[in-house]
């Protein structure tokens, strides 16, 4: 400590953890379930034929994700996190060669963009698992009815999108609380 006083660092170099190598993985985790996400939603999709009265034949009725606003902002939303992993993966990287005070601002807009990352993740996700759940259990009051029991595969890939977003959500939980945990690690005692 009084090395560093010498030389006119305000931290020595080992104040605080490292948090290069735990963001980066965190954020590889983040950038392979938001890529899954995309792909799931973006490649569900379902036609069945039903029976139309005064139709002779059946009709083909599709189901995919740009029939719901909802999916589509759930698309998008993890698009944007998909690539913002790959960003932050990158300078996450870097933390371990920086300076302690560069490193705590680097740590500070992390933080903050995580922060903002979880609210856009956890905003779609939610709005998509609403439209999800109405298609899976419907609603007797408002005379919509159960489309799961029709359209039976795509509501096991929205089910599945809906979790890999869901756990996109929990890697960002994860890696706002360790920016905080390692921006606090920064500040000067």
């Amino acid at each position: 400590m009084a090395e560093s006083a010498v030389k006119g660092d305000a931290y020595p170099s080992s104040h605080g953890p490292q948090p290069g190598a735990a963001h980066a993985c965190l954020r590889v985790l983040l950038f392979v379930s938001t890529l899954i996400s995309v792909v799931v939603a973006v490649t569900s999709k379902q036609t069945v034929s039903v029976t139309v009265a005064g139709i002779p034949f059946p009709v083909p009725l599709p189901a995919k994700f740009t029939q719901s606003p909802a999916f589509i902002y759930l698309v998008a939303a993890m698009s944007v996190a998909c690539l913002y992993s790959l960003i932050t993966a990158l300078a996450a990287l870097t933390f371990v060669a920086k300076k302690p005070v560069s490193r705590a601002r680097s740590l500070l807009f992390l933080l903050i963009s995580d922060a903002v990352m979880l609210a856009l993740v956890a905003s779609a996700t939610g709005t998509a698992g609403g439209v999800g759940y109405i298609a899976w259990k419907g609603n007797r009051h408002a005379g919509w009815t159960k489309i799961c029991n029709v359209y039976e595969t795509f509501c096991h890939h929205v089910a599945g999108f809906l979790g890999v977003s869901l756990f996109a959500g929990l890697v960002l939980l994860v890696l706002v609380s360790l920016s905080a945990h390692s921006f606090h690690g920064c500040i000067p005692k």
